[in-house]
């Protein structure tokens, strides 16, 4: 079972300091999952590349194989098809998870037993919690292209996610976004610093020129006649 490599394990960390919020920024105020994904378990904190599986509706059985399958420190990321009145990860499969040393799951769907997953630290996102079980006996796709909870997710991406909600960055761009990410979580200290200084906001940020900028600024179709 292939696990993170020493360069996988080093972003992996690199990851861990950042915040969704600042990836998103970095990949242009995108990235994120819709916005009722949620953690329901004590750790929110989830970091790991894709591990991806796309079940039938409302069918149970490709979860305990993809489970089974999924590497340590990746995170299962589980296409439901957005059914979210069927369950299809409870108490067991996250302790399961866990012992494995899974980084987490999401999943575009619902899951079940609530009281037991709140208290774990397994980083456990879905849409909904409801009692409904799911059959077992369809097959699904394990390591496909997937959507999840309005987002393409592809095996290897990474999955970031905190109190915030999820998001994923792509594998191919996934060192310059982090760089990008750190660059901004660095500008934020240095802001938050100079507000705790008396600085005002706006100022720091420049609103003010903006909009004065803005103002100068022709509507679209004047620009035919400055042409």
């Amino acid at each position: 079972m292939q696990t993170l490599n020493d360069g996988d394990y080093a972003l992996q960390q690199r990851l861990r300091s950042l915040r969704p919020a600042l990836l998103s920024d970095a990949l242009g105020k995108s990235g994120a999952m819709s916005h009722d994904m949620r953690c329901w378990s004590a750790n929110p904190r989830l970091t790991g590349p894709a591990f991806t599986l796309r079940v039938h509706t409302a069918d149970i059985l490709m979860v305990g194989i993809a489970l089974a399958d999924c590497p340590p420190q990746h995170v299962l990321v589980i296409d439901g098809r957005g059914e979210l009145n069927t369950a299809l990860w409870g108490g067991i499969t996250t302790l399961c998870a866990r012992l494995k040393g899974i980084a987490g799951v999401v999943i575009d769907g619902a899951i079940r037993d609530v009281g037991e997953i709140r208290h774990d630290a397994l980083p456990v996102f879905a849409r909904a919690a409801v009692p409904n079980a799911g059959g077992a006996e369809y097959n699904g796709e394990i390591g496909a292209t997937i959507q999840c909870a309005n987002s393409v997710v592809s095996p290897g991406d990474w999955i970031v996610g905190d109190e915030d909600g999820v998001v994923v960055v792509p594998a191919g761009r996934v060192l310059a976004v982090t760089e990008i990410a750190e660059r901004l979580q660095d500008v934020e200290k240095r802001i938050a610093a100079q507000v705790e200084q008396g600085r005002d906001l706006a100022e720091l940020l420049r609103y003010r020129e903006v909009l004065k900028a803005k103002a100068r600024s022709p509507l679209p179709q004047m620009r035919f006649e400055e042409g």
